[in-house]
């Protein structure tokens, strides 16, 4: 049975009532409030901001420029002179109900969360830096993890976005899309690849090395230096760690973490094989709930949208935030699942059509932000808002 979301209202004041007698009216009625089901897909459609499945109502301010609704909040409109509109007639001001993400323990108490990978992978150390106290539940692909989250079965996922040496995980970005959760927080971890074989086995042994592509190739130079030089590709670091184990190969290594070797009874025959020695991870944090973005600490907030062909389209996209002094900390093409090619003005030419995910570093409750949205949504195709939440800036 699919799970329920509530339409959640803005957490904001309610205005004063008029005192005026002549707005004076009986008492309305009170709005209902109707829970729909989520569908587990989002959809694209043209000319939409979101960061819900269910829809909400838009308001507006005064400078002609809508206000973003992100975790159900918004940006009070400017006063206008002689018109002032009861809080009790007006849904927007009253709070929003608090969600599990709101209120939940920092250290995920009691919480499931998934990731991708066998246990011992970099994911689960991730997931346990992200939520000390968990339970970490570990899923064979990473669509895995976010239907496990989207069907109730964890709590939470920790997934990679993007890597130091290897660059974005771009199977991560269009996930984002096909499932309807919300980046809730990140957090960044060192990687430090190891060198694991089985016991008695010696590094002058080896003829082989097994991993995950990525981790083989952030390895290359220093498996060539110790004489290895055949690479088996596999989906998982610690799933190479468990195969090496329960195969018992004599002449085949793993490039897996220390854990790994620990949870297989591997030895470590080599620490910090990575040829780059600062290789760091950035994990995204996602639940089927948004967090109250706040203005107290470090934010950032990932948007995701798409725009219309012509000459600078997109520099218009990025001079929203440049006229505003939003920092920009990352930014990412992809081709567009639902419209892969445009056809030219002249019918000639046929042209890929593009995702553009952006990293901003600021936060949802800042009326400049949500009037940098506003301002895009104007002559954007589509608009998503993928969550708001805190920097992590703590050592990878």
């Amino acid at each position: 049975m699919a799970p329920t979301t509530c339409l959640r209202l803005p957490f904001l004041p309610a205005r004063a009532r008029s005192t005026n007698p002549a707005a004076t009216s009986p008492s309305p009625r009170r709005p209902s409030l109707k829970c729909s089901a989520a569908n587990g897909d989002s959809s694209i459609k043209p000319n939409s901001i979101s960061n819900s499945p269910a829809p909400v109502p838009r308001a507006t301010v005064a400078d002609g420029v809508e206000s973003v609704d992100v975790n159900g909040l918004r940006r009070p409109s400017a006063p206008v002179s002689g018109l002032t509109v009861p809080g009790a007639r007006d849904p927007h001001w009253l709070p929003r109900p608090l969600t599990s993400a709101d209120v939940m323990d920092a250290n995920g108490k009691g919480l499931k969360v998934a990731y991708q990978g066998c246990p011992g992978a970099y994911s689960e150390a991730a997931a346990k830096k992200a939520y000390p106290n968990c339970e970490t539940v570990p899923c064979e692909h990473f669509d895995t993890a976010f239907q496990a989250v989207q069907n109730w079965v964890a709590d939470r996922a920790v997934l990679p976005l993007e890597n130091s040496l290897g660059g974005s995980i771009h199977r991560n970005y269009d996930l984002l899309l096909r499932h309807s959760l919300h980046i809730v927080g990140e957090v960044r971890l060192a990687v430090r690849h190891c060198l694991l074989a089985n016991p008695g086995v010696k590094i002058e042994n080896l003829k082989s090395a097994m991993s995950h592509p990525q981790a083989l190739a952030q390895c290359e130079h220093t498996l060539t230096e110790l004489g290895i030089e055949h690479r088996e590709a596999v989906d998982d670091t610690a799933g190479a760690a468990k195969f090496v184990a329960e195969q018992m190969l004599q002449d085949t290594g793993a490039i897996a973490s220390s854990l790994a070797a620990k949870l297989y009874g591997l030895d470590v025959l080599a620490e910090n094989i990575q040829d780059d020695k600062d290789n760091v991870t950035r994990f995204m944090m996602l639940a089927r709930e948004p967090i109250i973005p706040r203005t107290d600490k470090p934010f950032k907030t990932s948007i995701v949208f798409s725009l219309e062909e012509g000459p600078g389209q997109l520099f218009k996209a990025l001079a929203v935030f440049a006229l505003r002094e939003i920092n920009l900390t990352k930014i990412e093409s992809r081709p567009h699942k639902e419209r892969p090619l445009r056809v030219s003005d002249d019918c000639l030419l046929k042209n890929f059509d593009y995702l553009f995910y952006v990293d901003l570093e600021a936060s949802m409750a800042d009326p400049k932000t949500q009037n940098a949205l506003g301002n895009l949504k104007e002559f954007a195709t589509f608009l998503r808002v993928l969550g708001s939440y805190p920097t992590d800036v703590n050592e990878p």
